[in-house]
This record gives C-alpha cells, structure tokens and sequence, in this order.
C-alpha cells in the first residue's frame, strides 16, 4: 500500500486553482493508497488560516475541512521539527511513500532520494514524477 504525504500547499490546491486533489490522485494512483497528514501541516493551515491574507486563509480553512471530511480518511501523524525536514525524513524512511506537494525546494530535495511527488502541472491537474 502506498502512503501519500499531503503537504501544506497540496492541501490548498482545491480552493485556490479548483482542482478535485483526491479525483486526481484516484487518477493517478492506481495502487492503494493511504493518505496522511503531518501535525506540522495542520499547524501551519491553522496559523493561515488566522493570520494569513485574503485568498490564503479560505484556502487554508477549506484545507482544513477537507481533513476533517470522515469520507475521505485522512490519518493525521504526530510531527516534529520543520515540516518539509519532517516530510523528506518520513519518504526517505518509508519505502512506499509518495509525497504530494508544490513547494519546488521539497520537491527538488525529495527527487534526490527518489522520492516520488504528485504535484500540480499547468494549473488544471497533477502529476506524478517517480
């Protein structure tokens, strides 16, 4: 089974270019998956959400209910540290992980470590570099 690690600006994907994230993994994935989310994550959606500026708090906030959505089942994770740091730690040390993220830095450490990332390509759909 794969794990699928949602990162902050994944997450945010949904309400900012209006793109289904979970239809395209679906998409995407053709194995099993599991989908988590760091603490770290949801730390950083709630400070968004409460000090972040327009566009940025209401992609935060629906992030955040997109986590708390029972139907989706999303495994929250004990984190700590720096996410990013605390997200290639994590793909690096689970063989079957697939990290969905935006930031081009993680996505750039992660491709070191042959970590696959599904990231969003041309602002209508994701894509999977393994």
């Amino acid at each position: 089974m794969k794990i699928l690690i949602l990162d902050t600006n994944f997450l945010m994907i949904p309400y900012q270019q209006r793109v289904d994230i979970f239809r395209e993994i679906d998409r995407i994935i053709v194995a099993r998956y599991e989908l988590i989310v760091p603490g770290g994550v949801i730390s950083e959606l709630q400070r968004i959400q409460e000090d972040g500026s327009g566009s940025d708090r209401i992609a935060a906030k629906v992030a955040l209910e997109l986590i708390k959505d029972r139907d989706r089942h999303i495994k929250r994770i004990e984190s700590h540290g720096n996410v990013d740091e605390f997200i290639l730690e994590f793909a690096v040390n689970n063989i079957d992980s697939v990290v969905c993220t935006n930031d081009k830095e993680l996505k750039r450490r992660l491709r070191k470590f042959r970590v696959p990332v599904i990231y969003l390509r041309g602002k209508n759909r994701l894509e999977l570099i393994t």
